[in-house]
């Protein structure tokens, strides 16, 4: 679950830590006072994106930092998949530095990208924004919450769709792209033949253009590498007096008649009897060299012709040799090709149907596990609904085939609702206000908390659109999932806020000219006082909070019967 959120230099907030608990933790505040906030500071932390005017006036930079404990298997599983190391605890830090331009985040302590955030995220928590009930209107968003009822059962079937739709696929491509009449083969062939012939023809070797172009360099400075080289052959050599080596035989010399005198001096001897023959031998590769520098006129034509050759076919076929060998490779497999290109295009045809075949038996198995789970699902969110004071009310899933084939198979799904007797099923946008989309939300996330093992669930104001016995209905929903889970809800409502196991409240203040929003936890006296003013009392009287002590006793006694 989710244990702390600290948040420093991002919009309001200066520098807040809250520490949350266990069950339903209740969010409250004034209008404007900043209660999204938070949640946008923890979807940041999440690999949410950031805008350069998020950060707090006068700041240079802006943190989040998320604590995470008590994690289940599957998330601990999630990280050594991703190569992280939890806590020995098993705790899981999650921080974002935020600057102008740039923002670093790490996982317990390591640094990770914004995409690695988000992975962790889907397994660690579950947030539902403001609008996201808004997306009901759409049916791609019932065929992503059908699928994800059916949670494992529909992986690998689900795997096998995408698999033979994108081979599909590529065989579609490569017979459009592999099409042509006999005029195009027969230009193709030519062209082909043509290449291939220019590459065999020229019989390359891999490596013999760098070699050549050694020779070639050697070839064109020859006059001045034999002057130079006979310059420093001549101060080097014997031939001279004033040569190195003679100079050199006659020191070694005149050592030599000393060193009877003294043992250190043959070690001098040695010394220099090595540069001796280090120069000597220096020397007789020079004139070896020399010897082998000589070359008439037909050894640099063939030297420079080959080049050329390898040049010109470099700027028609590839970069290096290796390179044109694997063209001229391909222009023989495609000679290949087009001798029998009849039997190559059956061949392609042949593999394409034999792909949609197995396609279409993947989607029926798709489409089978889909209409059986919606038919559960639908079961579920009717009950869910009744007790979110749908009083009556028809709820069903229709899993219909489409017209097109996609990645994720054939079925068109769509949510189904009627909410009086009488009237007929119809698509969920067309008859459900903006309140009962909202309960409708909130009786999936309800049903697929159910199913799924994400610890800690956010919901920033699930209750729009709703108030009086409906309100309680919603508020009694969420205490119900908040015994198998941690929830955390924003809320303006009194019913909702009644019904918290941790009430927090979200205040604005200014300081020193700057206006920052602050959050803290309340004892139950200031619980009270929190509710009278979610009732509409402008002062403490007593009367406020008897009335909300009646609606805190209602919401004890809906917890007592669930204990």
């Amino acid at each position: 679950m989710l244990q702390s959120l600290h948040v420093k230099n991002l919009a309001l907030m200066e520098e807040t830590e809250v520490e949350f608990g266990e069950g339903l933790n209740i969010l409250t505040g004034e209008t404007g006072a900043g209660k999204s906030l938070l949640i946008g500071s923890i979807n940041l932390a999440l690999g949410g994106k950031f805008e350069k005017d998020m950060l707090r006036k006068g700041a240079e930079s802006a943190l989040v930092e998320l604590i995470f404990v008590n994690n289940p298997d599957k998330v601990l599983t999630k990280m050594k998949e991703m190569d992280l190391e939890p806590e020995e605890d098993g705790t899981i830090i999650i921080s974002r530095k935020m600057q102008m331009g740039k923002s670093v985040c790490k996982i317990n302590g390591e640094t990770v990208t914004a995409k690695q955030v988000k992975e962790l995220a889907e397994v660690l928590i579950d947030i539902h924004g403001q609008h996201e009930h808004q997306s009901l209107l759409h049916k791609k968003k019932h065929l992503e919450i059908l699928d994800s009822y059916c949670g494992e059962e529909l992986l690998n079937p689900a795997k096998a769709v995408e698999e033979a739709f994108l081979e599909c696929r590529r065989l579609r491509q490569t017979i459009e792209e592999e099409a042509m009449d006999e005029e195009q083969k027969a230009k193709e062939q030519a062209l082909a033949e043509f290449e291939y012939r220019e590459i065999e023809e020229a019989k390359l070797i891999a490596g013999e253009d760098e070699e050549l172009e050694q020779q070639y360099r050697r070839m064109v400075n020859s006059k001045k590498i034999t002057e130079n080289l006979a310059e420093s052959y001549q101060y080097s050599g014997n031939d001279s007096e004033s040569g190195a080596g003679s100079a050199l035989s006659r020191a070694l010399r005149a050592l030599r008649n000393v060193t009877m005198y003294d043992e250190k001096l043959e070690q001098l001897e040695q010394q220099l009897a090595e540069v001796d023959n280090l120069l000597a031998d220096y020397n007789r590769d020079v004139a070896e060299y020399l010897d082998d520098s000589e070359f008439d006129g037909a050894d640099f034509q063939r030297v420079e012709e080959r080049l050329n050759t390898i040049n010109h076919l470099k700027g028609k076929y590839g970069n290096t040799i290796d390179e044109i060998l694997a063209y001229g490779e391909s222009r023989q497999e495609l000679l290949q090709k087009l001798s029998d290109y009849d039997t190559y295009m059956e061949k392609l045809q042949k593999d394409l149907k034999q792909c949609e075949e197995r396609l279409k038996e993947a989607c029926a198995v798709v489409s089978e596990i889909r209409s059986r789970n919606g038919t559960q699902l639908a079961a579920k969110l009717r009950e869910a609904l009744v007790h979110l004071n749908f009083l009556t009310v028809e709820f069903e899933i229709a899993v219909r085939p489409g017209q097109t084939i996609t990645v994720k198979g054939y079925d068109d799904v769509e949510f189904l609702i009627s909410t009086n007797p009488g009237e007929s099923l119809k698509a969920l946008g067309q008859v459900a206000s903006g309140g009962e989309l909202s309960r409708v939300m909130l009786a999936i996330k309800t049903v697929l908390a159910g199913r799924d093992d994400i610890d800690t669930l956010i919901f920033d104001e699930i209750d729009a659109g709703i108030s009086g016995k409906t309100a309680w209905r919603v508020s009694e929903q969420l205490d119900t999932v908040a015994h198998a889970h941690q929830v955390i809800c924003i809320t303006h409502l009194p019913q909702i806020a009644a019904m918290a196991d941790v009430h927090f409240v979200i205040e604005k203040s200014s300081k020193e000219e700057n206006t920052i929003t602050d959050i803290r936890r309340m004892d139950e006296a200031e619980g009270l006082g929190e509710l009278a003013r979610l009732l509409g009392s402008d002062t403490l009287t007593e009367a406020a909070l008897s009335n909300a002590k009646e609606m805190r006793a209602q919401a004890y006694e809906h917890k007592n019967k669930i204990l």
